[in-house]
């Protein structure tokens, strides 16, 4: 008997959708509308590609850097996966996360770094895009000497940058996304759903195609025991 269930891990988009720094927004709105009068509803959408849940390709941060053509289909499906709890005592996540993770056996296996901070409950106040967490640049030269095979680093938090300090933020988009061998980051991920007593077995996500893109909108589904 298959006992497996699935769970979004990626949040639905609407208009009041968040965005780093409180500086774009998601707009859906009806070209026609049958509730008018019109035959059939239509829809368009306004948006950056950089809000929601979103992976960032190198392109974004690197004039050569890679996007959605450069990576297969296989390159997305995540058989071990990594999930942290950790909740930040400061803006910036450095040390103390290394610290955790070097207590982690078998660093060879995993493919993919999940970590919750517990911000994804405040999603729908100021506080999660103006003081929202971010990552040390330190963190991807780690990954990558630790944990050799981790393609990608997903979290609750907006961005990998900390809005209360950018200058560190564009030098850790850099210092993942380096196209010789990038670390493709995976923000503001929904994860009220999982804890640490979650067991994976698989997760999945599923970008949206556009090509020569920096940023690609994610539907995310974690298949879990």
């Amino acid at each position: 008997m298959n006992l497996s269930k699935f769970v979004y891990l990626s949040h639905i988009l609407d208009n009041n959708t968040p965005s780093y720094g409180n500086k774009n927004k998601f707009i859906s709105s009806k070209k026609s509308d049958i509730s008018k009068g019109d035959i059939a509803n239509d829809t368009t959408i306004e948006t950056t590609v950089h809000i929601g849940t979103h992976i960032d390709m190198p392109y974004h941060f690197f004039e050569y850097g890679q996007t959605i053509e450069n990576f297969d289909c296989g390159y997305f499906n995540f058989e071990n996966v990594l999930f942290i709890e950790f909740v930040p005592k400061e803006l910036v996540i450095g040390a103390k996360l290394i610290e955790q993770l070097d207590k982690i056996k078998d660093k060879n296996i995993y493919e993919i770094l999940i970590v919750k901070t517990g911000i994804c409950y405040k999603r729908d106040t100021q506080e999660f895009w103006e003081l929202n967490y971010g990552f040390d640049p330190s963190i991807a030269e780690y990954l990558r000497n630790s944990f050799p095979n981790i393609r990608v680093i997903g979290f609750d938090s907006i961005s990998v940058s900390s809005f209360q300090n950018r200058m560190i933020g564009r030098e850790a988009h850099k210092a993942f996304l380096n196209p010789k061998n990038p670390i493709l980051l995976l923000e503001d991920m929904d994860l009220k759903q999982i804890d640490i007593n979650t067991k994976f077995k698989r997760v999945i996500i599923a970008p949206l195609r556009i090509s020569n893109c920096d940023g690609l909108p994610c539907t995310i589904i974690g298949e879990i025991e």
